[in-house]
């Protein structure tokens, strides 16, 4: 392929598929676009999916670094969170989270709304932090 060809590929979404959703009324602010805090609770639900797989059982939040909202999401909208492990240590994990949006009849493709880097450790029965399994 060249260069210029290149060029013209449409980005795409990195990691895997971990949440999809539908953008609805009742989370909308005063100018009728979804909540900043609706979409980060989506990106936190997708990472805790990631981290499951990936700590199999119990896991925390334990810090979001760096959210960016690149454009405004519209009621309708299918909201797509993609799941990308940057980094596994001993007990946590480093899990970038892209979301992407399809607004049906507005150009039909996929638009890159938020990213944000998402930190988890792995938790016991009893909150304490445990190891992840290798």
């Amino acid at each position: 392929m060249s260069d210029l060809e290149d060029m013209n590929d449409e980005p795409q979404p990195v990691g895997e598929l971990a949440l999809q959703t539908l953008a609805m009324p009742k989370d909308t602010n005063a100018n009728g676009d979804i909540f900043g805090g609706w979409l980060i609770s989506q990106m936190d639900l997708a990472a805790g999916i990631a981290m499951k797989r990936i700590s199999r059982g119990r896991s925390a939040t334990v810090a979001i670094e760096k959210v960016n909202f690149l454009y405004p999401v519209s009621v309708g909208a299918t909201v797509t969170c993609y799941a990308e492990v940057q980094k596994i240590g001993r007990s946590s994990a480093h899990i970038n989270i892209e979301v992407w949006v399809f607004n049906i009849g507005a150009e039909d493709k996929l638009h890159k709304v938020a990213d944000g880097l998402f930190i988890y450790v792995a938790i016991d029965d009893n909150g304490k932090t445990r190891r992840i399994p290798r």
